[in-house]
């Protein structure tokens, strides 16, 4: 069975924002982060797009990828999205250092031109 073609592309939606992040802290403190509100909103936006993104990622394609902590990634957008004036901009930021690294690991090990089932043909 092939993968979803939604799938690796919500896949790469998620390795490209974490990526983003990456780039956007790079050189960066906590007190960068919370004294930019650009910095911030940036950092949250492409967070709320990583949730969004593993939110339609199939049941199929997220029991493959077991390394990937689906439930958190979909509940901090949640968070982000609904409950924005109770973010913690600490957890933020630590998410951002020490989180995001694993995840973007976690997806680049998932190529998205080939088929995550490739094993069971």
């Amino acid at each position: 069975m092939k993968a979803d073609p939604r799938d690796m592309a919500r896949l790469w939606d998620m390795i490209d924002c974490a990526k983003a992040i990456m780039q956007f802290i790079e050189g960066r403190c906590f007190e960068d982060f919370v004294s930019d509100r650009m910095l911030r909103n940036a950092i949250e936006r492409n967070l709320e797009i990583i949730g969004e993104a593993a939110r339609n990622v199939s049941a199929e394609t997220r029991n493959r990828l077991t390394d990937i902590p689906w439930t958190s990634v979909v509940g901090l957008r949640n968070i982000i999205a609904h409950e924005y004036g109770e973010i913690r901009y600490e957890r933020l930021w630590s998410i951002c250092e020490n989180r995001l690294p694993q995840l973007i690991q976690s997806l680049q090990s998932v190529e998205v031109t080939k088929d995550l089932s490739s094993d069971e043909n």
